[in-house]
């Protein structure tokens, strides 16, 4: 009878301590993806150095990443892509998620800008004035330049 109590409360004991163990496993891998998003972490994109020529194709445009200290880096994107976003989407320098309004750009060039976590975005600029429609939606133009800034 005391062996069978025994061998009970023991397999409470190990219930609750593995139920605890795997509470605070999924806790801390939560707040480790958290660390990530907001520490620039994301690995969606490739990081090209400044200068370099990206893709290949017979459409080239010129194309600017500034994060948000207003450092910039500069490409020469090659492709045969119809648009701007296809075009970035492809060389994998920019991410993002499809929305109501066409593609939210979260990543670019490794850097990320989410407007939930810390009230900064990614801008998009066409021929140096901000773009009158998204990445997604602009048709590229031979010799044009896009940027995409960090902005608040």
């Amino acid at each position: 009878m005391k062996t069978k109590q025994f061998k009970t409360a023991l397999s409470r004991i190990l219930c609750t301590v593995l139920i605890v163990a795997m509470a605070l496993f999924t806790i801390g891998c939560g707040q480790q993806q958290k660390d990530e998003t907001t520490n620039n972490l994301h690995e969606f994109t490739q990081v090209y150095e400044d200068g370099a020529v990206i893709g290949e194709g017979e459409t080239e445009f010129l194309f600017t990443v500034t994060d948000k200290d207003g450092n910039s880096k500069n490409f020469t994107i090659k492709t045969d892509r119809e648009t701007v976003g296809r075009a970035l989407q492809e060389a994998k320098i920019i991410y993002g998620e499809m929305g109501d309004y066409g593609l939210y750009v979260t990543e670019v060039n490794g850097i990320v800008a989410i407007y939930d976590i810390d009230k900064t975005y990614w801008a998009f600029y066409e021929d140096g004035k901000y773009a009158l429609a998204g990445v997604d939606k602009t048709a590229i133009v031979p010799g044009a330049s896009y940027e995409l800034r960090v902005e608040k």
